[in-house]
């Protein structure tokens, strides 16, 4: 019997919209106010849910503490009160969409999870804008 379980989380993140191959011009018409120079903010909401076989020992799919310790070194301590553009080398050459972001962060969690689990990343850029990734 498969069974998941998730767990919460957030970070806060500056990022800008833009391609650096296009003008300043088609960037605005694309991006819109996503495209400001200054950079703009997010408070993000993560939900990393792992679905797997209940362990017969513990009652586990997996230690909820272990999946809160992968999520705050992997994501939390790396992408909060960032610039997504500037201070996460993911995001050096790879435009910081919530798709993309999503991506990022699902890599990172899966090369953390047993190879026997399913993952899944719900990641909320505004409560009424989210996007899911669970895998390709």
């Amino acid at each position: 019997m498969k069974v998941t379980v998730s767990r919460k989380a957030h970070f806060n993140a500056a990022h800008r919209l833009y391609r650096k191959d296009w003008t300043f011009e088609k960037n605005q018409a694309v991006f819109g106010k996503c495209n400001n120079p200054n950079y703009h903010g997010h408070n993000y909401e993560l939900i990393v849910s792992v679905t797997g076989e209940i362990d017969p020992e513990t009652g586990y799919v997996m230690d909820l503490g272990d999946l809160a310790a992968i999520i705050r070194n992997e994501i939390e301590d790396k992408f909060d009160h960032k610039n997504l553009n500037m201070d996460v080398p993911e995001f050096a050459d790879l435009n910081p969409t919530a798709e993309n972001i999503v991506v990022v962060i699902w890599n990172k969690i899966r090369a953390k999870i047993t190879s026997d689990k399913e993952l899944e990343v719900v990641l909320y850029e505004t409560p009424r804008n989210f996007v899911t990734y669970k895998g390709s």
